[in-house]
């Protein structure tokens, strides 16, 4: 079992993740990790700037500590929910009692994971959350010859395995978790970039590139003036 010193995979995902902790060292592991892996990482230390964060940018799933400097994780989460924020929100805490676990769930959080926790654990929680909130029950996303594993990171072509880095895994997963949808390069680069992340003005240009080379020309199609789109089947 891997646990939170470990930085080994937890399973890339074209996502936006919120951590919420006030523990410097846990959240740079869990930052590491999951950066290392695909995940965007925003990272606050307390309630306050949780809220700001989650009413000001778009975020797949937020990981939650409860014991927070300046506003409680409870009342953080209460307060998202009483704004109409249906945000996935994974509870992430060394409260292990029962009782906290019932406040939690019942004040509005989606799972609850008791510290330390298991990387791997940890992963498998956070992409049952963002499957569920896309409506989605299989793990694998398909679309015609290509199927897109994000637990294993894993990319097959008519059966065949394609190698890719994890930016352009990030991107084709953004792209193809919404085929029909036109996503902006600003919103692509906000699935493969955390906050203090450097982003270079051709970076997804460079990554679409990339990806027509090894899955084809005709996969990622430009809508000029306004982003990329992978056309429904």
């Amino acid at each position: 079992m891997r646990y939170l010193s470990d930085t080994g995979r937890v399973g890339r995902k074209a996502m936006r993740i919120l951590l919420v902790e006030d523990d410097r060292m846990i959240a740079e592991g869990v930052r590491k990790a999951l950066r290392g892996e695909g995940f965007a990482v925003d990272w606050v230390q307390d309630g306050e700037a949780a809220l700001t964060a989650a009413g000001s940018e778009t975020y797949d799933l937020v990981l939650l500590d409860l014991g927070l400097p300046k506003r409680d994780g409870l009342d953080v989460l209460r307060a998202l929910r009483a704004r109409g924020n249906a945000l996935p929100v994974l509870i992430v805490t060394a409260r292990d009692a029962v009782a906290d676990r019932v406040k939690g769930l019942d004040a509005g959080a989606d799972d609850y994971l008791v510290k330390p926790f298991d990387l791997d654990e940890l992963g498998a929680r956070m992409r049952a959350l963002i499957r569920r909130q896309a409506g989605r029950c299989e793990s694998t996303i398909r679309h015609g010859a290509l199927t897109l594993d994000p637990a294993g990171h894993q990319v097959t072509l008519e059966g065949a395995p394609v190698a890719l880095s994890a930016r352009e895994f990030a991107l084709l997963e953004a792209l193809l978790a919404r085929p029909g949808a036109v996503l902006s390069k600003a919103q692509l680069e906000e699935k493969m970039y955390g906050w203090g992340e450097e982003i270079g003005s051709n970076t997804v240009e460079v990554y679409i590139h990339a990806l027509r080379k090894k899955l084809g020309a005709d996969l990622i199609r430009n809508v000029r003036g306004l982003g990329y789109m992978i056309a429904k089947e």
